[in-house]
């Protein structure tokens, strides 16, 4: 049973508490947990990654509404904390980062197929074709650097195969920059959509930027400078799809929506119990947040949060093996390309950004130089019978 978003109230904000040994919990299993689970965890520390920039933005932008976005924004901190610290120090730097790509991966198909508006779906395709690529050059960088096989993280639920090659992926910032949704005449859903997409991107980019300085390999030094371009492009690509025009108050009534959505999309299909009552209590976190949000809705823009808000929320988002839809949108779509905000064979590929391609790889391109030769074997590429013969000849 779905929840009426404008009854249920939540815990109130007063109630929401922690202590330090609340906050910091006993991490997931590396190789025990299932990698859904994880796929949860990681996209619900961009949700509150997300939920933090967002209110430090409105803040400095909106004075009346300063002291109650500090006060959601310091439990946002704490459940950011919360989830962030369940990723365990046994994860690599590079195995995170397999994880975050099969977070872009399954979820991006999964929005993709549920995503009413045409031109939106088309748009999430677009990018999930770029992440599926990332997933195999980074895996590649795994394997010949630390000698691991990407799928010990995937557990065999997204594959590792070429998608729309990196190297053609960096385009001119105007052919990066979509049609937004109309906010009067979109569904929530494709609102909800949007918002989670960003969030789970612009986490993305932030890792990368943070983590990609720290390797002394100067490979992986060039390859996470090159994905992390192509994830700041992502981040513009999805945010340019949410419409300008909406109200700052508006934005945050969609944030905290979204934010319950997200929790309840947890709640509907974890199956770790130590995970789902995190997952029940920030749904229960979130709902106050709204209620809260709701109020101030009405009393600053003067009008019904039913005229934003949809009363039930939508089928929670699914966390299950894309695999298919992902192999059959790269046999349709991998060809595709960009010319302004329209989605164009690559014969029609705006100049612009073929000249700006042409200009940041003309010294070679760091995600080809990674993947040459490379075939993903289980095991590693060390396991494949032709390399091995070469070692060890018969």
């Amino acid at each position: 049973m779905s929840l009426d978003l404008l009854k249920t109230k939540g815990r109130p904000l007063a109630k929401q508490g922690f202590t330090w040994k609340d906050l910091v919990r006993k991490p997931i299993s590396k190789l025990d947990c299932d990698a859904f689970s994880r796929v949860r965890v990681i996209l619900m520390n961009g949700i509150e990654e997300e939920a933090m920039r967002f209110s430090h933005s409105c803040a400095r932008m909106n004075k009346e509404w300063q002291k109650d976005l500090a006060m959601l924004r310091r439990v946002e901190q704490h459940q950011h904390t919360m989830i962030n610290w369940l990723i365990p120090a046994d994860h690599s730097p590079l195995e995170t980062t397999i994880a975050y790509e099969q977070v872009a991966i399954e979820v991006t198909a999964a929005l993709a197929q549920v995503e009413p508006d045409p031109y939106i779906a088309q748009s999430f395709r677009f990018g999930l074709l770029e992440d599926f690529d990332h997933m195999y050059r980074y895996s590649a960088l795994l394997d010949r650097l630390e000698g691991k096989d990407a799928n010990n993280i995937l557990q065999s639920y997204t594959d590792v195969h070429p998608g729309r090659p990196t190297i053609i992926q960096h385009r001119h910032p105007h052919d990066d920059l979509r049609t937004p949704y109309d906010k009067n005449n979109t569904s929530p859903i494709t609102k909800l959509n949007a918002l989670t997409l960003v969030s789970g991107e612009q986490q993305t980019h932030n890792y990368y930027m943070n983590i990609g300085p720290l390797f002394t390999d100067p490979m992986a030094r060039l390859l996470y400078a090159e994905i992390a371009s192509i994830e700041e492009q992502h981040v513009t690509h999805y945010e340019s799809l949410i419409d300008p025009e909406e109200t700052w108050m508006e934005k945050w009534l969609m944030h905290e929506a979204n934010e319950v959505y997200n929790y309840y999309s947890c709640v509907q299909t974890e199956d770790d119990p130590r995970l789902k009552e995190i997952w029940e209590r920030f749904l229960d976190y979130e709902l106050g947040h709204l209620n809260h949000v709701m109020e101030l809705f009405k009393k600053f823009e003067r009008r019904d949060p039913a005229e934003i808000l949809p009363e039930t929320l939508p089928t929670p988002i699914s966390y299950k093996s894309q695999r298919q839809f992902v192999m059959d949108t790269l046999r349709a779509e991998v060809d595709l390309r960009t010319d302004g905000p329209n989605y164009v064979d690559k014969s029609q590929e705006s100049e612009k950004s073929k000249r700006y391609r042409d200009t940041l790889n003309s010294e070679g391109s760091p995600t080809e130089i990674i993947t040459q030769g490379y075939i993903w074997q289980p095991g590693g590429e060390l396991n494949s019978p032709q390399i091995r013969n070469s070692i060890y000849p018969q």
